[in-house]
């Protein structure tokens, strides 16, 4: 899921064919009444017809949703409009732009229902509870299973294999200053060889033929051969991803294969989480308290995987079988705290977009 966000949810649209659930272009300065809770989001929430309605029957409350966007711009307008926000509740800021959101006061303290399910490790505000962990997943190198078996080389694994003469020419990734996953990828890389090392490791990345586009959907639908919307047509059979592509690639497909058609490098992965929070000034604090609870509780938690692709926050919510099945669980993610990550957030941009795209 910055969101890992969401943009693994473009798999899922593009498969199923899903629609936004709910009316978008709430009114600004949060709800217009005591009956209706207004969700501010990036463009790849979603939630299911039947979820979002029992919610809206128990409660008693009309969700609005507005979405802003990817997850950066997103949250540089709940910033802009701090104090009066657009909405009541914000979804999809991640540990990548966590410390900015707190720094800049976007939300009041609320400590969801069924918080004590979530693990620790995703509860990265947990002393103040202004955001609660909803979903989190991984950014990873994905192959072509197809393309590797026929040319007779094993994929790569790790960060290090990148560089090897073998995989030459073969990664597409993005643009770390245009795209949440290109910026994870980068920040994988700092994790794994430090601030001294960094530098060094994309230097010989970029002598080993990494090519460079500006997001998601253009990498992996256009420049990717394992693409199923993609039909094949790229050849680049290495891309910047999610450890949920794979399941994503199995959707639908009957007979169902023995494995997905893509894999994932398991050692280049990071680890995205996803928050949402009460927005400081919400016109119905009680309503966006109870729209928080119903993002944590196991419906809509069980909810998250098929709708975006990503993993629940709950340790207790089921995953389907086409999560376990297909997908990779990765075990050690590199992580950056996030105040590391905003401290140097957009230096360490700078100087990526000087050293890779000059």
């Amino acid at each position: 899921m910055s969101t890992i966000s969401r943009i693994a949810a473009t798999v899922v649209a593009a498969a199923v064919g899903v629609t936004a659930l709910a009316a978008c272009g709430s009114p600004a300065g949060g709800s217009a009444d005591a009956k209706t809770v207004t969700l501010v989001s990036h463009d790849s929430f979603n939630v299911s017809k039947s979820v979002l309605a029992a919610f809206e029957k128990e409660s008693g409350y009309k969700v609005t949703m507005l979405k802003g966007g990817d997850a950066g711009k997103a949250v540089n307008q709940a910033v802009l409009s701090k104090g009066n926000p657009q909405g009541d509740v914000f979804f999809g800021i991640d540990n990548t732009l966590l410390s900015r959101g707190l720094d800049e006061g976007l939300f009041s303290p609320y400590r969801a229902k069924g918080l004590e399910s979530v693990p620790a490790g995703l509860q990265l505000d947990k002393g103040e509870h202004r955001v609660t962990p909803l979903d989190y997943g991984d950014i990873c190198v994905n192959y072509d299973r197809g393309y590797f078996t026929r040319h007779k080389i094993a994929p790569p694994k790790t960060f290090d294999d990148l560089l090897q003469p073998r995989y030459k020419g073969l990664l597409v990734t993005e643009n770390s200053a245009t795209s949440s996953p290109g910026l994870a990828f980068q920040l994988g890389t700092i994790a794994k060889y430090g601030e001294q090392g960094w530098q060094s490791y994309w230097k010989k990345l970029k002598a080993n033929g990494v090519e460079v586009v500006d997001g998601w959907d253009q990498a992996y639908n256009d420049r990717f051969s394992g693409s199923a919307a993609g039909k094949g047509k790229g050849d680049k059979p290495l891309v910047v991803s999610y450890a949920s592509s794979p399941p994503a690639e199995v959707l639908g497909k009957k007979p169902a294969p023995k494995e997905a058609p893509t894999g994932v490098a398991a050692g280049t992965c990071f680890r995205q989480i996803e928050f949402g929070g009460l927005l400081k000034g919400a016109k119905n604090e009680k309503g966006g308290k109870a729209l928080l609870d119903f993002l944590l509780s196991k419906k809509f938690q069980e909810d998250v995987p098929l709708q975006m692709f990503v993993n629940p926050a709950r340790k207790d919510a089921a995953v389907p079988e086409l999560f376990t099945k297909y997908g990779t669980t990765i075990d050690k993610p590199a992580t950056l705290a996030p105040g590391t990550i905003t401290k140097n957030r957009e230096q360490w941009i700078k100087q990526w977009s000087s050293l890779v795209l000059k």
